[in-house]
């Protein structure tokens, strides 16, 4: 889909958009790329938003996304936009880090605690990539960039601790390495409830019932039914337990279904 004028054909865009305020907020600033032939970055997007923002533009061939959140398995992310005639690179995504630093030894701090606290400055979600909890030591947390100067002055307590808030180079972010575990299921069909069951290791009834709770999103879509089909390719997160990818999928002899499933934790 090619562009006629500097205008988006937004309603066709946005059909089987599930956030659609974020979306226009993204299609405002690729019309805003488009008429200023400069690369404009959106704020920090969830994995769903992100999704639906990609599915987006995969549509239109002169308008060209390029993610990034600080490091490669990131989950939050800003997202550059700019013609397709124009180069563009990671280092045009504009990100930034801080350490928050204190003793957390005797009053241990979460990743809510810790997003609850720069929240507490006045920022929105939007302007909050990942955090990066560090245990006793503090975490780091991505960031737009003009925010950092008001986070070194106004981040000084979590929970009870008092914490010094600097910028670091984004080299210094301390990413845990993903671990990984591989597995092969063979089930009677590619049921959710079924193939997610053995992936995370609890009963059938049990992530059914996370199913039906809204636990469970597949692709970051939000997924209630457990009889929903999965394919070869589909990711499978389920909130504070990881996430599992479906991997090749075979017919054995007696018409059951192998399942290569890898799960990260």
């Amino acid at each position: 889909m090619g562009l006629t004028d500097l205008m988006l054909p937004r309603e066709e865009l946005l059909k089987g958009v599930d956030d659609r305020d974020s979306a226009v907020r993204v299609l405002d600033q690729a019309e805003q790329a488009i008429k200023t032939w400069e690369v404009v970055c959106s704020d920090f997007l969830s994995p769903p938003e992100l999704v639906d923002v990609q599915r987006m533009f995969t549509r239109l061939t002169d308008i060209q996304v390029l993610p990034w959140g600080g490091y490669p398995q990131a989950e939050r992310q800003r997202v550059a936009i700019a013609r397709s005639e124009l180069p563009v690179e990671q280092s045009q995504v504009a990100i930034a880090a801080v350490s928050i630093t204190g003793n957390f030894l005797f009053d241990p701090a979460s990743h809510r605690d810790f997003l609850g606290s720069l929240l507490g400055t006045g920022l929105v979600r939007d302007k909050v990539g990942d955090i990066l909890v560090l245990g006793e030591r503090g975490a780091q947390a991505i960031v737009v960039p003009e925010l950092v100067e008001f986070l070194e002055m106004n981040l000084t307590q979590v929970r009870s601790v008092p914490v010094k808030t600097r910028a670091v180079d984004l080299a210094e972010l301390k990413v845990p390495e993903p671990r990984k575990k591989e597995l092969t299921t063979t089930e009677a069909s590619l049921r959710l409830d079924a193939i997610a069951s053995a992936g995370f290791g609890m009963s059938r009834s049990k992530m059914a019932d996370m199913i039906s709770a809204g636990d469970v999103r597949v692709n970051w879509k939000d997924i209630t039914q457990p009889s929903h089909a999965l394919k070869s390719g589909d990711l499978v997160a389920i909130r504070g337990k990881g996430r599992l990818q479906v991997g090749e999928i075979a017919v054995t002899k007696k018409e059951r279904y192998r399942v290569q499933l890898t799960r990260l934790m």
